[in-house]
């Protein structure tokens, strides 16, 4: 079986991401709807979300009738592997029963920080000069990725072990004793890691609107989807594989991938925690495959 969310839909070489793999496998002898199945799932929605559990459930169950009692061998991409790794730790049994074999591929399975920190504080442009005008909008992008449990579910594991934990950084202007910006004074390099940058976050998008029909709708941080995000991280660390499931982690490397998340500049300095939702983030990189670091999705 094949899992997979359709969230790199937008990017133009990516449109057909399994589309080789597929047709690999139908060369090698596998039939589609026997021995070869697919997952498809609302990338917006949570990965534990009750509705997915239960129609993954039973798209287990299916394969292994249609098979004739044979288990299931999972070939998950990217997120699809967070929700394959919600299903082992919420049906750990049931995962037992059906599952011979579950192949990992680019799973972040410690969360995308530099990614999803600037998708949630300015949104995501998946390309870039004349074809943006055949894609969403990047504002129109963090407006609907704001709203999205999945995304926040992806941003960085506050427990774990990062072996330098990923940063916000802002460089301010310091302040007088009225709050307000200091102009005369030398600009400030603020670090926030991954306890503490939810406050700034949270700041930054407090006053955040949309407009709708002529409507202005406040679409600040959302609390709500913070703490049931929060709850996905913590069933995610009770996961553990059966002993008779056999586990492969490909993981992509050899990229510049976002990790730290920096706005504002030296020279250019933030006055208002609110400006970063007009700028363009700087980031510093580590391996990867472009979105996930390497040590992210090495460690399930």
């Amino acid at each position: 079986m094949i899992v997979g969310a359709m969230w790199q839909i937008f990017r133009m070489n990516d449109v057909y991401y399994f589309h080789d793999l597929i047709k690999q496998l139908t060369d090698w002898g596998y039939q589609e709807g026997t021995t070869l199945f697919g997952f498809g799932y609302d990338f917006r929605q949570s990965n534990r979300l009750s509705e997915h559990m239960e129609k993954f459930k039973a798209k287990l169950v299916s394969m292994y009738k249609a098979s004739g009692g044979k288990k299931a061998d999972i070939i998950s991409h990217s997120m699809g592997g967070i929700l394959v790794k919600s299903f082992l730790a919420l049906h750990h049994d049931f995962f037992e029963q059906y599952v011979n074999s579950w192949i990992a591929v680019a799973a972040p399975f410690q969360g995308a920080p530099g990614f999803i920190m600037d998708c949630l504080l300015t949104g995501v442009e998946f390309v870039k000069g004349w074809q943006r005008q055949l894609f969403v909008a990047k504002w129109s992008m963090h407006q609907l990725l704001i709203e999205c449990p999945s995304v926040y579910e992806l941003m960085a594991s506050e427990d774990f072990t990062w072996t330098d934990p990923p940063e916000l950084r802002l460089w301010r202007k310091q302040t007088e004793e009225n709050g307000e910006p200091d102009p005369d004074s030398p600009s400030v390099l603020e670090r926030y890691g991954p306890k503490d940058y939810l406050q700034v976050m949270s700041a930054a998008l407090r006053g955040n609107t949309m407009n709708y029909n002529g409507a202005i709708i406040p679409t600040p941080m959302n609390t709500e989807i913070l703490k049931w995000a929060e709850k996905t991280r913590r069933i995610l660390q009770i996961a553990e594989l059966p002993s008779s499931v056999k586990f492969y982690n490909i993981v992509g490397t050899s990229n510049d991938t976002p990790f730290h998340t920096c706005y504002g500049s030296k020279e250019s300095p933030i006055d208002q925690i609110t400006d970063i939702l007009n700028l363009e983030a700087d980031f510093s990189f580590v391996d990867g495959d472009g979105t996930v670091p390497l040590e992210s999705s090495m460690t399930l």
